[in-house]
């Protein structure tokens, strides 16, 4: 990995959050985070802060109402068979050079975790990495003031350091690497998973990118971040967001979506061993916009994209049963092939009561459906979250929502 750039006190200085809490605005060019003065931050259209065009107030705008402009499968035989059994756990060898099982064991493969309630999580099979429950950083920085993100989460996200935009405001520019080392550091020093999001995504580019920056964007990321396990490799796909570049990436593949193609190529090409995701918000609340999703998928993989994993990013799920949610998700894991991720959870609502329903309703369909294999939360710090009332701990004091999933997943609970 290239330590150019790397400087222990930046490192150090991002690692502590202190100050007032910021709500997450449009951020400025570069990628820093603006403050937005009360309620919940919108994200601005074309902006590099995550999730361009999505309601202000902290509701979502509903299915096609976010976006501007405009996933481990087998490549040894069909690809999306699983030879052996449902939960046989068994791994098959590496075929073709790419970094997905040929004959790999069956769906389940999943062993006790030795939480309470959530037996039966850990162990995923093809490579993958153990069944997680993770979230993102905290204004840019992992560890917020009087916490240690490590005790509580083994997983971690950088929420918008890792957008192709943050780290390279305008393609003629030098690549500001500072707060993505020493997020990717906290991983490493700490022995929990980094994933990576995003590569591509139509609404956080750099301005004047080309097919041609985007390949020298994905080879830097991966030699200098060799160990990310997992990497949403293009971020809401059509009719969501589109890059400027797409027809020129495109160039030389062949389906419906040749960008995408060419997309998980360089990305598989770049980081062969990290779990390749296509991830969108809406595919497993709505079933118009999965249904698009899974043509999506489908028409990718046929055309050759190595794609091994789908995205759920899950914020529209308050109100939804159990029972309509495992549907979804066994809807998309079998229509695609493909295990699924749920990548941005979180239900905003000021009541405690509310949130902690939701939570309840909702983790054991995740942790015990072995289609599902990791779950990032987005947020945890009342006042740094997107959506207004998502947070789930205020200062130091943990909501009803929070001691209950950590007690649920066995891990420390934090003092009143």
């Amino acid at each position: 990995m290239a330590t150019d750039n790397w400087a222990l006190g930046l490192a150090l200085l991002l690692i502590s959050c202190s100050g007032a809490p910021r709500e997450h605005g449009a951020s400025a060019a570069g990628g820093a985070l603006s403050d937005a003065g009360g309620g919940s931050a919108s994200r601005a259209g074309g902006g590099e802060d995550e999730h361009a065009g999505r309601s202000a107030g902290g509701t979502l705008a509903g299915p096609g109402g976010r976006g501007a402009g405009g996933d481990a499968t087998n490549t040894a035989g069909d690809a999306s068979a699983r030879a052996g059994g449902e939960g046989s756990g068994a791994r098959g060898g590496r075929a073709g050079g790419d970094n997905e099982s040929a004959g790999s064991g069956g769906s389940g493969g999943d062993g006790a975790s030795g939480s309470p309630a959530f037996a039966g999580s850990a162990g995923n099979h093809d490579g993958a990495p153990k069944k997680f429950c993770g979230n993102i950083d905290t204004g840019n920085a992992v560890d917020p003031q009087g916490l240690k993100f490590a005790t509580y989460w083994d997983q971690l996200t950088p929420e918008n350091a890792g957008k192709w935009s943050s780290v390279q405001a305008n393609v003629n520019g030098e690549f500001r690497w500072g707060v993505l080392d020493a997020t990717y550091q906290y991983a490493q020093t700490n022995g929990i998973l980094f994933k990576e999001s995003s590569f591509v995504w139509g609404a956080g580019q750099p301005i004047g990118a080309t097919a041609a920056h985007v390949e020298n964007w994905i080879r830097a990321f991966c030699e200098r971040y060799p160990n990310t396990k997992l990497i949403d490799v293009v971020q809401e796909p059509p009719p969501h967001t589109t890059p400027s570049y797409a027809q020129s990436l495109g160039a030389g593949e062949t389906g419906t979506f040749p960008w995408i193609v060419k997309a998980f190529k360089l990305a598989r090409q770049y980081c062969p061993q990290a779990v390749l995701i296509l991830n969108d918000y809406s595919n497993i609340e709505y079933a118009s916009e999965q249904e698009h999703f899974i043509q999506i998928v489908n028409s990718i993989k046929e055309a050759g994209a190595p794609i091994d994993a789908v995205g759920a990013e899950a914020h529209g799920l308050k109100g939804v049963s159990a029972a309509v949610l495992k549907t979804n998700i066994d809807s998309l894991a079998v229509r695609t092939g493909l295990p699924v991720y749920i990548t941005e959870y979180d239900i905003p609502d000021p009541s405690d009561a509310v949130q902690l329903a939701n939570f309840q309703a909702h983790f054991p369909v995740f942790w015990q459906n072995s289609a599902v294999r990791g779950v990032t939360l987005f947020g945890w710090i009342a006042g740094y979250t997107w959506l207004t009332s998502s947070g789930l701990v205020e200062g130091t004091s943990p909501r009803p929502a929070m001691n209950w999933l950590m007690t649920e997943l066995g891990r420390p609970v934090l003092p009143n």
